[in-house]
């Protein structure tokens, strides 16, 4: 895709290096799913944050993944306002949006939709083992502090393969998939991947999440499969 290239490109301009964490704190929208790509596409790991963690274990799991870059919805500058003092290894933000906007919120960092526009279309994407880290999300901290989990391209790719199995969400080319649970919950159950992988439309629905503006989205869109988790669920 355009949009996921001109990302890669923006990254490495960035100076994110094969290894480097990239948080991101985002809703289910077309630019966290074009991070899932192009992060992971240079060598680098894309951490993704649960916002409901609140200020003192989001401040945790990103000193402990020791993220470089931090990526986050215009919803969640307060958040990562609140943040920043307690951040030791951020070195660039990034905001989720364009100029129009930005608002306040952009104030002191950069604008996704800048980067993207300003970087070049082609890239040839490097070569690594299968083995490399790819991803990572921490645990809610419900028993002490949050664990975290790597995973690597070997295991998203078999995570969607199995995501899409008949005994699972049995995706198949000319579905419509709507992904209700989080990008930031176990990669979203692997749909980001799966999902174009069976030639599926992908359907992103933001932040609204309640079921008046599901319902509609559903119908508007023609939607045949969703995946959701239980109210208070976390990872």
């Amino acid at each position: 895709d355009r949009r996921i290239r001109k990302l890669a490109n923006a990254l490495v301009d960035l100076g994110v290096a094969k290894g480097d964490r990239v948080g991101v704190i985002g809703w289910n929208t077309y630019r966290q799913f074009e991070m899932y790509f192009a992060v992971g596409g240079i060598g680098a790991v894309l951490h993704t944050i649960n916002p409901r963690l609140g200020p003192e274990n989001a401040a945790f799991v990103i000193n402990h993944a020791e993220d470089d870059y931090l990526f986050y919805d215009t919803t969640f500058a307060p958040l990562v306002a609140a943040l920043k003092p307690h951040l030791k290894s951020v070195k660039q933000y990034c905001l989720l949006t364009d100029s129009e906007h930005a608002g306040e919120a952009g104030k002191g960092a950069l604008l996704y939709e800048d980067l993207v526009a300003g970087a070049a279309e082609a890239f040839d994407w490097p070569d690594f083992d299968e083995n490399t880290a790819v991803a990572m999300c921490y645990t809610s901290g419900t028993t002490g502090d949050p664990k975290g989990v790597v995973y690597s391209h070997r295991a998203l790719v078999l995570q969607a393969f199995a995501a899409g199995l008949p005994s699972s969400l049995g995706l198949k080319e000319g579905d419509v998939l709507l992904p209700v649970v989080p990008m930031f919950h176990v990669n979203a159950w692997g749909v980001p991947f799966s999902g174009p992988m069976a030639g599926a439309k992908l359907v992103m629905p933001g932040p609204n999440l309640d079921g008046a503006s599901l319902h509609a989205l559903f119908e508007a869109e023609g939607v045949t499969c969703t995946a959701a988790i239980p109210a208070g669920h976390q990872l």
